[in-house]
């Protein structure tokens, strides 16, 4: 999972980063609105699971830069995270397009618990055990299963198995996945992508991975 920060703070986008990646989660921390991507892109809205919002920034309103982004047909999931606690503010946020609000301070837990919530319902999963057709996954203990069978994967396999069935039945760009297996580098090549697939067609069935020309993989359920 990678997820992009946005918050000012210097001690807390820090904490966030520790505690993130002690979850095994990677992150990007950026501090203003003018760093942040102000259109994604097809390719690009796909390279961050979800954003962390801060709504006070030193050079504008995190819910200005989230009002833009659902205006440019931005899908990432985002969860606001501010000091600001009114009814009002909470009702902005979740009307302007974020996915869930939480105020500060917060335990870590409890972020780390809505953040995985938050993308099981954009995955449109109701537990921690997504179901795909036979292909059950625990995104959380890194476990998948074939028709009941545990599946013996390597850690690029499984992780391309999610991002594939964060959409199944929609095609997944090979820019995207290639990104995703390799979120703090240089994205893998696409001839090292080919050979994940290859491998992970070989252990769930090469009809459950479709390639579309020219464009990526879709995983049929």
């Amino acid at each position: 999972m990678h997820i992009l920060i946005i918050e000012d703070d210097l001690d807390l986008g820090t904490a966030l980063q520790q505690a993130l990646r002690a979850e095994g989660i990677s992150s990007e921390w950026l501090r203003r609105v003018a760093d942040a991507p102000g259109g994604f892109g097809n390719d690009t809205d796909n390279v961050y699971d979800c954003a962390l919002l801060d709504v006070s920034l030193p050079d504008g309103s995190g819910l200005e830069l989230l009002a833009r982004w659902r205006r440019a047909g931005v899908a990432l999931p985002v969860v606001i995270i501010t000091a600001r606690s009114s009814l009002d503010e909470r009702l902005a946020g979740l009307d302007g397009g974020a996915d869930d609000f939480l105020i500060k301070p917060f335990a870590t837990a409890e972020l780390v618990a809505r953040i995985r919530a938050v993308l099981r319902r954009h995955a449109r999963q109701a537990s921690e055990r997504w179901a795909i057709g036979d292909i059950e996954i625990e995104p959380r203990s890194y476990l998948a299963w074939l028709e009941g069978r545990a599946l013996e994967l390597s850690p690029r396999e499984f992780h391309l198995l999610l991002e594939l069935a964060r959409g199944p039945g929609s095609v997944v760009p090979k820019g995207v996945l290639a990104q995703r297996l390799e979120p703090l580098g240089d994205a893998i090549d696409f001839g090292a992508l080919e050979v994940h697939v290859s491998n992970l067609r070989r252990k769930i069935g090469a009809q459950r991975i479709r390639t579309v020309h020219g464009i990526g993989y879709m995983l049929v359920a």
